[in-house]
């Protein structure tokens, strides 16, 4: 069996398949006049191709390989061939074709893989929330930054499903603002400014900044000075962080911006603990490194960072009952905190 859809041009196949539409057409309306006299107008019916096809289709072109799609789908490389082939055939569109023994997506097939994709997931999580109805609170789909998750959020969620165990809330990571159209999210907790376009923003809580490193890196700083001598960890959304940093306490470093760089705060506090230079932390999130000795503070100048955290979500959700939950939820153990 061959690894691609059977070629097709792309002039024939429009007109074959709008053939075909009308014929089916006009025979739906052949019978609906001879078994009625008269019938009420009827809306033409959706122009979707099966779930089948757009699997099948979705699965392939995020592999660009029949047989990897096959062994996801537990399906014979023939049958995603062929399903491939049905949907092109369907369209009137290529979607692959092979150079080189390449399978790679056409221009029209790229576009429409990245549609597909998209309403597939949307599907897939209507689905879940479906599913979850028997608890009257809904489902919460929470993207949060994944050190401020893992140390600060999650070890408090008890207190919120106590609270409300009517709702369903999942989690998931995100380091940098998205489209929120383009995801299956409700809300997210961001750090940063104020200006996430289409977005409400409701500011949780500033933070103060501190450098930290291991025990023994720390005796052999003996000055605030000796700092900039020093290997700085840097974190890849913060480049600034250690030039302000500086500048706040007065000290020159004109290397402030150079240094190993880590996606995740979570890698920076490892890096430091083990050794690789001072890090620049959110001082809440260090607080029980600090307490067990995994860290040491060599100058206790907390900085406080002109950026805040903030819980974000799109208008539209404004109203939605898990999201007011969560929102006043989060904000009254800030109160207390």
């Amino acid at each position: 069996m061959p690894d691609s859809p059977r070629s097709q041009a792309g002039t024939g196949i429009e007109g074959k398949a709008e053939k075909r539409r009308r014929v089916w057409y006009s025979a739906c309306s052949t019978a609906s006049t001879a078994a009625h006299t008269y019938s009420a107008p009827r809306k033409m019916r959706r122009f979707i191709p099966s779930t089948s096809c757009l699997i099948a289709f979705d699965t392939a072109a995020r592999h660009l390989s029949f047989t990897k799609a096959a062994n996801e789908l537990h399906m014979t490389q023939g049958a995603v061939s062929r399903q491939a082939a049905i949907l092109e055939d369907y369209l009137g569109v290529k979607l692959f074709e092979r150079i080189n023994r390449r399978l790679i997506l056409t221009a029209a097939g790229a576009e429409y893989a990245a549609q597909v994709a998209a309403i597939l997931k949307e599907i897939e999580m209507a689905t879940f929330q479906v599913m979850a109805h028997k608890n009257s609170g809904g489902v919460l789909n929470l993207a949060t930054l994944p050190t401020f998750g893992v140390k600060w959020l999650i070890p408090r969620l008890a207190k919120f499903t106590a609270a409300h165990p009517d709702v369903i809330l999942n989690l998931s990571t995100e380091v940098l603002p998205f489209d929120f159209n383009s995801r299956a999210v409700d809300a997210a907790i961001h750090f940063g400014e104020p200006n996430w376009p289409g977005a409400v923003m409701v500011r949780l809580m500033g933070e103060e900044v501190l450098p930290v490193c291991s025990l023994e890196l720390g005796r052999k700083i003996k000055r605030i000075e000796d700092l900039p001598e020093m290997t700085l960890l840097q974190h890849t959304t913060r480049p600034q962080a250690w030039h302000d940093w500086f500048s706040h306490v007065g000290v020159a470093c004109p290397d402030a911006l150079s240094g190993p760089r880590f996606e995740q705060l979570s890698m920076v506090i490892q890096a430091a603990a083990a050794g690789l230079g001072v890090a620049l932390m959110p001082k809440f999130l260090v607080e029980t490194e600090i307490a067990l000795g995994q860290l040491h503070v060599p100058f206790p100048f907390a900085v406080k960072s002109p950026q805040s955290y903030y819980l974000t979500y799109p208008e539209k959700n404004a109203s939605k009952a898990a999201v007011i939950k969560f929102q006043e939820w989060i904000l009254g153990e800030l109160t207390e905190a």
